[in-house]
């Protein structure tokens, strides 16, 4: 067994999500090891990580709207308000979908479905440098 890590920076432009495959893949592609499972690993408690549909944008939109109603910029809604009305939101949304996911690798290739992508979910309204932590493990 072998392993090798990187970290891939992630500019952001705002909330949205943002489709980091193509950079996961390239970093892949160098790396010598056929089969085994990448972890990726968001290093942010207001950013998020998930795989969705990449095919339709309208999927991309339809989250983003269904994040916004169940976690509102209200400021009279949360005690942790310092860092700005957008910051406690980030939290939740960052609670509810992922840090870290797990992917299998075969053939040296991510094990993804036809339409799927893997995703940062910037949470926060200002442009971010997001860090994501790349760890394989495989042969």
């Amino acid at each position: 067994m072998r392993q090798t890590a990187h970290t891939l920076q992630v500019a952001t432009r705002g909330k949205g999500l943002y489709e980091v495959t193509s950079g996961i893949s390239s970093w892949l592609a160098k790396q010598s090891i056929l089969t085994g499972l990448l972890t990726v690993f968001c290093r942010h408690t207001s950013a998020s990580l998930v795989i969705q549909e990449n095919a339709d944008p309208d999927v991309r939109a339809d989250l983003e709207r269904y994040f916004e109603r169940i976690a509102p910029e209200d400021a009279r809604a949360y005690a942790h308000t310092i860092e700005g009305p957008d910051d406690m939101p980030a939290h939740i949304r960052a609670a509810l979908t992922q840090v870290q996911l797990s992917i299998p690798v075969v053939d040296g290739e991510l094990v993804l479905g036809a339409w799927q992508g893997i995703y940062l979910f910037e949470h926060r309204s200002a442009a971010h440098r997001r860090s994501l932590v790349l760890h394989l493990l495989g042969e």
